[in-house]
Order: C-alpha cells, then structure tokens, then sequence
C-alpha cells in the first residue's frame, strides 16, 4: 500500500518506519525541514531501540519525507500522528492536530476517488466528532463516509520498546462506525501483522476508539499508583513490597505486571492522558475521584523519597547525587521524569544537585541549567552526602565502589536496582 504520516514525533516516526518495515510506501509529512531532511538521510533524532536500522534501511525507498502535506494525495490513507500536549488546566491542546487535519483536507480537495484518514494521535471522542471530522470535511469539499473517511486507530506503542510493541501488539483497535472502506484499507495495512501472529483486532466505533486509548493508559497508570499507595503502607509496617507483590500477581485477576512500586510514572502518556481525561471528565459534570486519586500518589512518590534522605541527611549545602534523568530506562525522553521533582526538593532544601544519566542530560540541563551534569555515575557519587536514584538504568546494579567513594554512603533507591549491603545505608522507597 501507499501510507503518508503526518507527523514525525516519537509515534509518526516509528509508525512510518514499521510500515515500510511490513512493505508499504510510507510519505512521512512534516513540517520542520530539519527532520525531513534527517530522516530522507537516514537518521533520526529520537532514541528508540531498533528505530534507527529502519530508518536507515528504508530512506530514499520506501520511506520518504517532506514537508509539502499535497504529497498525501498521492497516497491511499493518511495517518495523523501529531502531539496533542496538555494545557495548564490539564485539558489537551488539539491545535496543531486540528491544523494538520486541515492542511491535509485541503490536499485531498481535488484527489479523485476515496481516502482514508486515520487518526493516530491520543484526543478525546469530542474533539474528534465535532472539530477534526467537520474540519476535513470543510477544507476538502468531501462528506464523512463517501468520498472520504476518517478512522480512529489508537497506538499502544510504549518508549523504550516502541518498535517491538508495533509489530508484535496486544491488540489493533479500529474506529470506523462501521465504514466498509475504512476497515478493508486499515485491514490490508495490518495484514501482515496479523496474519503473522493472529493479533486481535478491535472493530469498534471513533468514539469507543478514542476512549479506550485514555482507558488503557488511565487503567495502567492507576495499577502503578494503587500498588505505589500499598508499597508505602508496607513501608510504615517495615513490609517488603515487592515480596507482597509477587504474591499478589498470582492472583490472575491481578496479574504480576506494573507491580513494581517506586518513585513513580512519568512520560508523555500517562500524566497527559489521565490529565486530559480528569479535565474531560469534570466539565461534563463527573468527578472522577479514582482517577484524580492516581495522579496524587503519583504526585507524591518523589516527596517520600526525599523525604526519607532527610531522615539520614540534612542537604543543605551538601553535595547530592541523583542518579537517572530520563522517565524510564531505554530512552532520552524526559517528559514527566521523576527526576524533575525529585531537582526542585533537594534544590528548595539548599543541596547542590549533581546528575548523571546515560542519555538524558542534555534533554534535562535545557530545563533545568544551574545543575551540575556528569558524563559518569562514579562523577556524580564523589563526595556526596547522599544519593537519589531516580530511573533503573542497569549500570545503577553494580555501583559498589562508586558508593564507597561518597562522603557520606546514604542512597535511597526509588526503582529497586540497588542491592543493600554493609556499609551502605540504604533505604528503599516501599521496601
């Protein structure tokens, strides 16, 4: 088939690439040159395992780039993969989607025949039915259903693992309200994806599509804060978490996944996402108490860290390592990292910060510039007062010497990579 994307953020890139990766012409639009000349050379900026070999395998073939949205005519359907951020208030900023969607119906205006267009980017049911279809449907001169169609097809590809989970996903949602021509497209897309490896594929409405998006990420995010509440109630009675948990994810009613207590989530899904669908919720008149109840644990998870360092510590004017930047291991992504918190409450407590992390310092001295950055996780350890180890990057397992070196050998490990041993005072957040 013949795929444009628009949009060439962590989900447009690798979508592109996954789809000429199955054997598809893939057109990815966007509109900063400077990615589209990176990615028509084979590169890309974004740090995702595996990405970067389908990028440079398919660039000049059959995976293009440019910034000129007419290119989607020439196409059979076109995804939009463009960043919905959140307001201040919570609620998702729709703009540069709502925008695409109109640069794209104006370059479907004179295409004969019928074509596709997929949303791909996470926006809540309204957003879609009364501002996206509409605005396609102005700008092309087309009607919903007829002459073109607009699907929602949610991903489910999480960072660190994004091209894995796309060609072998949980599922493949498809929000068509029953368009015959959209599903025959977005089935002979997928095909080999499910032929491959009988993935189950979800024929439901753009209102359920969209939804079960936020649902999948409100769900995941509550499971880590719910399992984050009993890991400090353990905490309290002197009870390892993480020996309940695996109890616990017996239980197949439960299972044993997302039971990893600690400092928290992060990223650019969950906080968003539960935000945008809190918000949603609050204007159509709903209080959705569990919801909210999530993103306060997670709020607080960095403060009962810090917290338990000023039980051993007082930082001010102490050399104060932090050990991990980005919101997981795997990525240079910062966007809602722990880590962030976890800066301004030993800055607020007069410590003088000193950071490592394998991929992420860059991303972070841009946000926060008066932290001292390292190229080494021993840097960061010499001489410190205490340590706060924030993302598992595997290297944080065997830091034995490096722990030694510190001026005053406290750490508290908020991801359980760190072995407590003599010599070492050591605190786990729920553990």
């Amino acid at each position: 088939m013949n795929a444009s994307v628009v949009g060439s953020g962590y989900v447009g890139t690798t979508l592109a690439a996954c789809l000429a990766d199955l054997g598809h012409d893939v057109t990815a639009v966007d509109i900063d040159q400077s990615v589209v000349d990176r990615l028509n050379a084979g590169e890309t900026a974004i740090h995702e395992p595996g990405l970067d070999p389908l990028v440079s395998a398919y660039a000049g073939g059959r995976l293009r780039a440019t910034t000129d949205h007419a290119a989607v005519a020439d196409t059979d359907l076109t995804f939009l993969a463009v960043e919905t951020p959140a307001r201040e208030d919570g609620s998702i900023d729709p703009s540069a989607l709502l925008a695409a969607a109109e640069d794209v119906g104006e370059a479907l205006a004179d295409k004969d025949g019928y074509h596709l267009v997929v949303v791909k980017s996470t926006v809540l049911p309204d957003v879609i039915e009364e501002e996206l279809v509409p605005l396609v449907e102005s700008a092309s001169g087309k009607t919903d259903g007829e002459e073109i169609g607009v699907a929602v097809n949610p991903e489910f590809q999480r960072e660190g693992s994004a091209v894995d989970d796309f060609m072998d996903p949980d599922k493949i949602v498809l929000g068509t309200d029953g368009d015959e021509r959209a599903l025959d497209l977005l089935a002979e897309l997928y095909q080999p994806l499910v032929s491959d490896w009988e993935v189950p594929v979800v024929e439901t409405g753009r209102r359920e599509a969209a939804m079960i998006k936020y649902a999948n990420n409100t769900f995941l995010a509550a499971k880590v804060s719910l399992i984050n509440d009993l890991g400090n109630v353990c905490k309290e009675f002197g009870v390892d978490a993480y020996e309940v948990a695996d109890a616990i994810g017996m239980d197949d009613r439960i299972g044993e996944r997302f039971l990893r207590s600690g400092v928290g989530w992060g990223g650019s899904c969950f906080g968003k996402d539960t935000a945008a669908l809190a918000s949603a919720a609050r204007e159509a008149g709903y209080d959705p108490a569990m919801v909210e109840a999530a993103r306060e644990v997670n709020d607080h998870q960095p403060e009962r860290l810090l917290e338990l360092l000023d039980a051993h510590v007082d930082v001010s004017g102490k050399r104060v390592a932090v050990l991990g930047l980005a919101f997981k291991p795997g990525t240079d992504d910062v966007r809602g990292s722990r880590a962030k918190p976890v800066i301004e409450g030993l800055e607020a407590r007069g410590a003088d910060v000193v950071a490592y992390d394998p991929m992420a310092t860059e991303e972070m001295a841009a946000e926060y510039p008066d932290v001292e950055y390292v190229d080494s996780a021993a840097a960061a350890l010499e001489g410190a007062h205490g340590a706060c180890v924030v993302t598992d990057w595997p290297e944080f397992a065997d830091l034995d010497a490096e722990f030694d070196a510190m001026a005053n050998p406290v750490v508290v490990d908020g991801r359980r990579i760190v072995e407590r041993r003599e010599g070492l005072t050591y605190e786990g957040l729920t553990w």
